[in-house]
């Protein structure tokens, strides 16, 4: 299977994208092993009782898996984190060799479930990795116990009702967000491992990198009963999800506590620092090459090294592809100096751009902004990259398509979030007010104009 792009996983404009599993290469392997000075308990907590693995000495940390995966994916990390600090692994409530659940799955009642495990471990204060479903419970975590969490990371999946969340759920690929209930777990009863397979395959850059053995394990947990269930209800929580959270949002505004967002460059790539962005102040991103949304499985080593690095302080150098910190206030960013056309860039007159970091032209992750003065048109154009653009200010008028007349626009004021998606020809324009936009890629990119389709 060919290496994805961001959109390719996580597409969030509304074009349909079809991916076909292919069979995938073997492997002995199953996930590794947890260190052997690791020990496991069973903590009961918020009404059901979690399957814990607890090692190591230092200031704690809580790893928290997703969906298709149990604990058992963090042992390379829990290795690594194990020399300074208390590692804290449970699986969430209803999966793996937690007890099995029947309700309880929205994500702010799961964040008490690991306030239970924190409080039994005597642990008043810890860092949190999270990864998929991992993240909604961690982020519910911060929110409601923000004096408990020193520093966040989030891996590669959206959190409800945050951000670019209405777009996200536009995606095809994410249809398993509403499929679910007893005639579904019917269904999928006996065929787990197929059920899943779909989205090891799917979902990653190369299926070949999550190994045979690993799916056959996870598969094996999977098909337990009321596992199924417990997945499903995950998901089935997610509307009651979005709705706390905006409303802790808008009660209590943006999270303080050090964020790093961590995507695979073949899955939620860009997107991911769009949602951090949207939960925290406080926020580094790191993208890694040659992963998909797998990246405890596909790409190990680079992504325990980025959360390692991150949790110990090291600095988070711009190499590798990988972006240097950086905060800017809107007075700083605007004070930047302004050019006219360059890669990515439409090159029409009167439109000048802020670089903010990265170079669009060369490989690797880039922010700029566009200028637009009022009553300027950007006619049907494509990019090879996938980008990801918000409106900062003023009213910008957007479509996808090759002819203008044909097609829907769909007006934009400050806040408002698009997709370019690489190939997809689109256009934009301003009419009586000008108009900021923001937009985030991985090149090189490049512009390159559309020739408008005969009439029919």
């Amino acid at each position: 299977m060919p290496v994805s792009t961001p959109l390719r996983q996580f597409a969030l404009a509304s074009a349909a994208l079809i991916v076909l599993a292919r069979p995938v290469a073997a492997a002995a392997d199953l996930p590794q092993n947890f260190p052997k000075s690791f020990h496991t308990e069973e903590i009961p907590t918020n009404g059901t009782t979690l399957h814990v693995r607890v090692g190591g000495s230092g200031p704690a940390v809580v790893l928290l898996h997703g969906y298709g995966d149990t604990g058992d994916m963090w042992a390379p990390l829990a290795a690594k984190l194990a020399v300074n600090h208390t590692v804290i692994v449970p699986d969430l409530r209803g999966l793996g060799l937690s007890a099995r659940a029947e309700t309880g799955f929205e994500k702010a009642n799961q964040a008490e479930d690991i306030a239970g495990v924190m409080d039994a471990l005597h642990a008043p204060r810890a860092e949190v990795v999270a990864h998929d479903i991992g993240n909604m419970v961690a982020y519910a975590l911060a929110t409601r116990h923000a004096e408990r969490v020193t520093k966040l990371v989030l891996m590669d999946a959206p959190v409800p009702g945050v951000g670019p969340w209405d777009e996200v759920l536009k995606s095809p690929l994410l249809w398993h967000f509403r499929f679910g209930g007893p005639d579904m777990e019917r269904l999928v009863a006996g065929r787990e491992r197929i059920y899943l397979d779909r989205f090891w395959n799917e979902f990653s850059a190369d299926p070949a990198h999550f190994p045979e053995g690993a799916r056959a394990h996870y598969a094996e947990l999977y098909a337990a009963p009321g596992r199924m269930h417990a997945g499903f209800r995950q998901f089935a929580a997610f509307d009651q999800d979005a709705l706390d959270n905006r409303a802790w949002l808008a009660a209590h505004g943006k999270l303080n506590m050090p964020v790093l967002a961590i995507a695979g460059a073949a899955s939620f790539g860009p997107v991911m620092a769009v949602v951090a962005q949207a939960a925290a102040i406080d926020v580094q991103e790191r993208i890694i090459p040659g992963s998909g949304h797998w990246l405890m499985e596909e790409q190990p080593a680079a992504t325990v090294e980025a959360i390692d690095a991150f949790l110990n302080g090291q600095p988070s150098a711009a190499k590798d592809g990988h972006l240097a910190q950086a905060a800017l206030s809107l007075e700083q960013a605007e004070a930047m100096p302004q050019s006219g056309a360059g890669a990515g860039t439409s090159g029409v007159g009167g439109i000048s751009t802020v670089l903010l970091y990265g170079d669009p032209a060369k490989p690797g992750p880039y922010m700029l902004e566009i200028h637009v003065p009022a009553n300027t048109a950007i006619a049907p154009h494509v990019h090879r990259d996938d980008r990801f653009a918000t409106v900062i200010s003023g009213d910008w008028y957007f479509g996808y398509g090759a002819r203008v007349d044909d097609a829907t626009v769909k007006p934009l004021t400050a806040g408002g979030f698009y997709t370019e998606p690489g190939g997809a020809a689109h256009f934009a324009f301003t009419r009586s007010e000008p108009a900021v936009v923001r937009l985030t890629g991985n090149g090189p990119s490049d512009t390159a104009y559309v020739a408008v389709p005969p009439s029919h």
